[in-house]
């Protein structure tokens, strides 16, 4: 009987302990919802106006063409506007639904993707890439380069790249050089008829620029973390994306390559041609042309995606929720605590006193005194100039889009950021 009763009670307890759970999980915002008022949450609709008057000057002085940006706190959306013009030459206002590249902002969706492999027990952290794609092994450390036809000297390296130096930008693989121009390494995305299956395994035998995890080094180490994802899952990073992030999601307008029918909500380019003379229409190239033309085969993990500022909130606020939204667990929430924690030591990112996790820049006590935020903020930004950034103490998700490349100034996601601050109460 006693056997009995304490298996009841034990029985009783963990339902509780269950129900506990289930709530502070329910708790969290599972949708995106237009709040009452922007002070219902805590933000100030004067300051807003003025950020977004900000951001009109901007337009009006010829810094960028046109913005979408979406506030949201507390899981409740105090701003989501458009201003400007989408495609000035044709006449187009920008709308809420118009679509950006956004560039280095697809290294959080490869991060995600990536951390939900190894929740699955795929690898641990540390575990050399090379275990996965054998061309890593016994890695070379680039000495010297000959500027006449790039060939160049190499040294042993001492240790393996391991999964955590991908995801941390410390495994000391650039963007480009001269030997990755040689070896025709794509630079970001493609509109070139070749697979990561093609590039990547090329990549791993080139020389990294100094010893895994002594320095923080930015480059094609997403790229490389994508193809471990189609290593380990056998699909396609496009694949992965849309049924395991996209869909649970409800991120409706995310693409590698858009369709057809949304070619015409893509923002055109612009570039900066001076600080007199602003901004001008981008000529046509590969630079414009991407997403919509091409052969359409290469999945950048570190820069191949296009999306909206809707849709990109969906994915900042289920990392800000710690895993979950739209009624859908993407990561554990000790996963995403793990993924938002410095995971470089001493090192920092630039010259901007920040640390980095596993994907995401992480707001440092030193980077805190740079603008204001919180300690504990993670963000990122993509090189078409759009921003994003996740403030846990503050519960806010914030996504500035722009669409100009290459710029000289990149100070105006700073200047919003810092008025959406003053705004908070």
């Amino acid at each position: 009987m006693r056997k009995q009763l304490l298996f009841l009670a034990t029985w009783i307890f963990s339902l509780l302990l269950l129900g506990e759970s289930h709530a502070q999980s329910s708790t969290k915002p599972q949708q995106l919802i237009l709040a009452k008022s922007p002070e219902s949450v805590g933000v100030s609709s004067a300051q807003l106006q003025k950020a977004e008057a900000m951001l009109l000057q901007k337009i009006a002085n010829k810094k960028i063409a046109g913005a979408v940006a979406l506030i949201a706190r507390k899981g409740q959306i105090v701003y989501h506007k458009a201003l400007g013009m989408n495609d000035i030459e044709n006449n187009k206002p920008m709308k809420t639904d118009n679509i950006f590249r956004i560039m280095s902002m697809s290294k959080a969706v490869t991060s995600v993707a990536i951390m939900m492999l190894y929740e699955e027990g795929k690898f641990m952290l540390d575990d050399p890439i090379s275990k996965f794609i054998p061309e890593f092994k016994n890695p070379k450390i680039l000495v010297e380069v000959n500027k006449k036809d790039s060939s160049y000297a190499a040294k042993s390296a001492s240790k393996e790249i391991t999964i955590r130096h991908l995801l941390t930008h410390t495994a000391g693989i650039p963007y480009e050089n001269e030997v990755y121009a040689k070896n025709k390494i794509p630079r970001f995305y493609s509109t070139e008829n070749i697979k990561l299956s093609e590039v990547i395994p090329k990549l791993a035998k080139l020389p990294i620029l100094h010893e895994p995890g002594e320095q923080f080094t930015y480059g094609l180490n997403t790229d490389i973390l994508g193809y471990l994802v189609e290593v380990i899952s056998g699909k396609t990073l496009a694949q992965f994306f849309q049924e395991r992030i996209f869909e649970p999601l409800g991120m409706t307008d995310t693409y590698f390559f858009l369709p057809e029918s949304k070619y015409d909500r893509l923002v055109a380019v612009y570039e900066e041609v001076g600080e007199k003379e602003g901004i001008t229409r981008k000529p046509t190239s590969h630079w414009t042309e991407y997403p919509i033309s091409g052969a359409k085969t290469y999945f950048s993990g570190g820069a191949g995606l296009s999306s909206t500022a809707m849709d990109y909130a969906k994915l900042c606020q289920m990392l800000l929720n710690g895993g979950t939204f739209n009624n859908k667990r993407i990561l554990g929430r000790k996963t995403v605590e793990l993924m938002t924690t410095n995971q470089i030591g001493n090192l920092e990112v630039w010259d901007r006193g920040n640390k980095f996790g596993l994907g995401f820049e992480i707001v440092s006590e030193k980077g805190h005194a740079k603008i204001p935020s919180s300690v504990g903020a993670f963000e990122w930004g993509g090189m078409y100039y759009t921003h994003y950034w996740i403030d846990p103490k503050e519960d806010l998700v914030g996504v500035v889009l722009f669409q100009v490349f290459p710029t000289k100034g990149w100070g105006i996601e700073n200047q919003f950021k810092a008025m959406i601050y003053q705004a908070l109460d």
